[in-house]
């Protein structure tokens, strides 16, 4: 219960209570809205939850499911006997947004915005000492994503997807469009023609390599990598050295016999010393990028690992697009380093160019502070926070320091009219590659002289075969979906994930490889709705939004003319191109598709969905996992709803991770590892049935709150892990 007359900070994520109330201290009670507590209804036109007016958008809201029922009910008694509301959700136009709607639900009339990129005692008071108004932009902004995210994907999938009829259940507006991504360059290595091609060399007795040279050989080189970025899918686990590609085995028989007929001198010896610029510190992207590189995370395990170090204090908010550092947080690296590695500091503060379109307000992805080193929280830590902790300090630190010096070498070598050519690197001066190494291998050519004689040692040609445009890993996906504007930090992970889940994409070998099924939905997609595809069309709706949070364009306005003008009309052509074909997506513009033969229809009962309210068909099985010879699925295309017999209870049950939970079954107890609600959970042993309290996560139970388990004992739950909870105390 709320202390009468305390301040009240309501936060998201519960996790985040524990440190931000010892931050906080004596008269302050720190709230968690777990989340988001309000989403647009499931009503209305196509379930939309919004009336698209001439130029307003009538947005109807209501609580999150039964969780959300809830916590909203937790708050207003929290509120009332408070004095004072600050709303600290997270830092960004998500954020915002909860924050609107936690004001609205909760009904406050003047809440104080605080905003805080780290939870440590400085960055919290200083927070808490400078609050503002909530930024209506920003919430502009975060309602249209949600109402123009909602209209694409509910519409879409009703009027195009689900009349496919191909087991699709979705699109959307970022997920449709990095979809995409993955089937053009499917494409590109399904038509991809292999042909043999010889790399020829000669090995010298001074040495060293040269390779083949072509006389009309391009002056340009290939583009070198952003620094810090991971290397390029088609470059992994391939030698970087090769000859001009000799496209004939007579060729390459007459280039070795000249090699081995004909002396060898120096040409040239080319020398230069260069530097390389230090990377930038982590934005949310790099840091998939490098996560999945180095320690193999998928972007979505990435971002739950960099929550869980961020809401422990450790690291700095890890949604965000800016390379931008606090001068404060600069001068202390600066200060390390000239304590720790002194040759290493840069003459002045290094600054790193933003990318186009960053939030600027924002800090990079740092630590909270840079003495505290990777080994010194080792035993704090869990092996996956320790591993994304170093990862994190490291590209910190070697941001701030000294660029690497290389020497390069150039050797041009001649037999005859044949030019060989060999390149040496030596690092000179590692710098920043102290801590964070992007750099190839070191390669030292021996000292020689222009018209130096050679002695050649060998000549030979090396068949080889070119090789398809490489699939993307989840790191090359998130890097290309940012450069060509196609979402948002936020949004990076969940994307890939969603298109996992739908099954229109699986992984294979580390590789993102577009299913039949995805294939299949983005063949017809490209007819049907060929512009939501376009990464270009896509990333003008990411600026529109951008647009609209720095309180330039008006919301509604743009949502109601988009519809207007693109989007209803593109489901009327998109609906009478499916009339014309028959709805047969083989039909559809590049469609190479095997549609499996549809499976002879089942019995309809009288059971109605409990998703979108039809009736469920009784499909029989032969599965030894069902504990009937049949399960229900819906008979709505497009839903996918099924349900499976409970014989205990005697009725039909959806899977149990799709259930709704049941508010009655909620204590006012949280849970000692994540914060969620307690729930009690009814169980049979020993033909007795008994009852336990649990985290009321699903997810959470499968994984870190798995241990959370309080068992009933006489007028107590007790834990041999946590344990005792007195029975008076609960609340149901």
């Amino acid at each position: 219960m709320c202390t009468p007359m305390a301040k009240l900070l309501l936060i998201e994520s519960p996790g985040k209570s524990k440190k931000l109330s010892q931050i906080l201290g004596a008269g302050w009670q720190v709230k968690a809205s777990m989340g988001h507590v309000r989403e647009l209804a499931n009503d209305g036109e196509d379930a939309l939850g919004f009336d698209l007016l001439d130029n307003r958008v009538e947005c109807r809201y209501e609580p999150r499911e039964a969780r959300g029922q809830k916590v909203l009910a937790e708050l207003r008694q929290a509120v009332k006997q408070a004095d004072a509301v600050y709303i600290a959700t997270d830092p960004d136009r998500e954020g915002e947004t909860i924050g609107w709607h936690l004001q609205q639900a909760l009904k406050l009339k003047n809440p104080q915005r605080v905003v805080y990129s780290e939870i440590t005692p400085q960055a919290v008071q200083a927070a808490i000492a400078h609050p503002r108004s909530l930024d209506q932009s920003l919430i502009a902004a975060g309602r249209a994503r949600d109402c123009l995210d909602k209209l694409v994907g509910y519409k879409g999938s009703k009027h195009v997807v689900w009349r496919l009829n191909i087991g699709a259940k979705s699109m959307g507006r970022v997920q449709s469009a990095t979809l995409h991504l993955l089937c053009t360059r499917e494409k590109e290595i399904q038509a991809f023609q292999p042909h043999d091609y010889w790399s020829v060399w000669v090995e010298y007795q001074e040495g060293f390599k040269a390779f083949y040279r072509a006389p009309t050989r391009p002056q340009s080189r290939p583009k070198a990598p952003t620094p810090g970025e991971p290397p390029d899918d088609a470059a992994e686990g391939k030698n970087s050295q090769e000859s001009d590609q000799v496209t004939s085995q007579a060729e390459a028989d007459r280039l070795l016999a000249i090699a081995r007929s004909t002396p060898h001198q120096v040409a040239t010896v080319e020398g230069k010393t260069t530097t390389q610029a230090a990377p930038p510190p982590f934005i949310t992207s790099s840091l998939q990028q490098a996560a999945g590189t180095k320690l193999r995370f998928s972007p979505d395990k990435t971002m739950k690992v960099a929550q869980s170090l961020y809401e422990a204090g450790h690291i700095t908010y890890m949604r965000t697009d800016s390379v931008l550092l606090a001068a404060p947080f600069c001068a202390s690296v600066r200060q390390y380093l000239e304590q720790h590695d002194p040759q290493n500091v840069p003459q002045q503060t290094t600054r790193h160019r933003a990318v186009k379109g960053a939030q600027e307000a924002h800090e990079a992805i740092r630590p909270t502070a840079i003495d505290r080193v990777p080994t010194q929280l080792q035993t704090q830590l869990s092996g996956d926070e320790a591993k994304l902790y170093e990862l994190i300090w490291n590209r910190a630190i070697a941001s701030q320091c000294c660029p690497a010096r290389l020497r390069k070498t150039r050797v041009v070598t001649c037999s005859g009219a044949i030019n060989w050519e060999a390149r040496g690197q030596v690092v000179e001066f590692p710098g920043y590659t102290h801590y964070w190494n992007n750099l190839s291998a070191d390669t030292q050519l021996p000292v020689l002289q222009q018209g130096q004689g050679l002695t050649l040692k060998q000549a030979a040609a090396d068949k080889k075969q070119t090789q398809p445009p490489p699939r993307y890993t989840e790191p090359k996906l998130v890097q290309l979906m940012e450069r060509k504007g196609i979402g948002r930090p936020s949004t990076y992970a969940p994307t890939i994930k969603t298109l996992k889940e739908r099954e229109y994409v699986q992984v294979e070998k580390a590789k993102l490889q577009p299913t039949a099924l995805g294939m299949e939905l983005d063949n017809a997609l490209e007819t049907l709705l060929p512009d939501l595809l376009q990464p270009e069309f896509t990333a003008q709706m990411e600026l529109a939004l951008d647009t609209i949070a720095q309180g330039k364009q008006d919301w509604q306005g743009y949502l109601t003319h988009w519809h207007r003008t693109y989007f209803a009309p593109a489901l009327e052509k998109a609906g009478q191109l499916l009339l014309s074909k028959g709805m047969q997506p083989s039909q559809l513009k590049g469609a190479k598709t095997n549609p499996k033969p549809a499976k002879p229809p089942g019995t309809v009962t009288k059971t109605a969905c409990p998703k979108c309210g039809e009736a469920m068909i009784k499909v029989p099985s032969k599965s030894k996992k069902l504990k009937a010879d049949h399960f229900l699925k819906c008979g709505v295309a497009g839903c996918g709803t099924a349900m499976f017999w409970n014989a205990k209870g005697k009725r039909y049950e959806l899977p149990y991770a799709q259930r709704t939970p049941d508010p009655e079954t909620f204590t006012n107890m949280s849970c000692p590892v994540c914060g969620a609600l307690l729930e009690r959970y009814t169980y049979t042993k020993d033909g007795k049935e008994k009852v336990m309290l649990r985290c009321s996560l699903l997810e959470h139970r499968r994984g870190k709150c798995k241990d959370v388990a309080f068992f009933e004992s006489r007028e107590e739950f007790w834990s041999p892990k946590f344990g005792t909870l007195k029975l008076e105390t609960l609340v149901t």
